[in-house]
């Protein structure tokens, strides 16, 4: 059975010891979304304010997020980041938002690809606060992960549940 990593024997936190892992190239994608209501998301498409485009702005908060991740989560390594992204695409019900996080290095970028898109989201609703402070940010979550010994990761697509609104 797995167990959790940030744990010794005793129950105490500690950082995962990656110093014996071979540094291999690692990806992981995340996803999240932003719920608005029509009349604020019409506003961002129109939107070119003087803060510039809420969905640019938002890309550029995750890729600087994904390269900081580790001052943000306590024990997360710093990693040497090859190359980060972040796309916002506009949807019926709000934003959808994808990030891409690459590394080489002996842990993975899970946690940077995460950040990136909740730093994403957040921004979205930083920009457009005065528009729908109602806004929720929804289903945050790992798409993918490749590398690592414990070989690639794909999360299962969902099946339409009943009721549920489809962005």
């Amino acid at each position: 059975m797995p167990k959790l990593t940030h744990y010794n024997d005793r129950g105490a936190v500690k950082m995962v010891d990656v110093t014996a892992k071979p540094s291999t190239e690692r990806t992981a994608v995340a996803h999240a979304f932003v719920r608005i209501a029509p009349a604020a998301l019409r506003a961002i498409r129109r939107l070119r304010g003087p803060k510039g485009s809420p969905l640019e702005v938002a890309r550029i908060a995750g890729i600087v997020a994904a390269k900081r991740t580790s001052e943000l989560i306590p024990l997360c390594h710093p990693l040497p980041i090859t190359h980060a992204d972040v796309e916002t695409r506009l949807r019926k019900t709000g934003i959808e938002i994808t990030s891409r996080a690459t590394t080489t290095a002996p842990t993975g970028v899970e946690m940077e690809a995460l950040t990136a898109a909740a730093v994403a989201a957040l921004t979205v609703y930083d920009m457009a606060k005065a528009l729908d402070r109602g806004m929720e940010i929804t289903e945050l979550y790992l798409v993918e992960k490749r590398g690592g010994k414990s070989g690639p990761y794909r999360r299962p697509k969902k099946k339409a549940q009943p009721g549920r609104r489809k962005s």
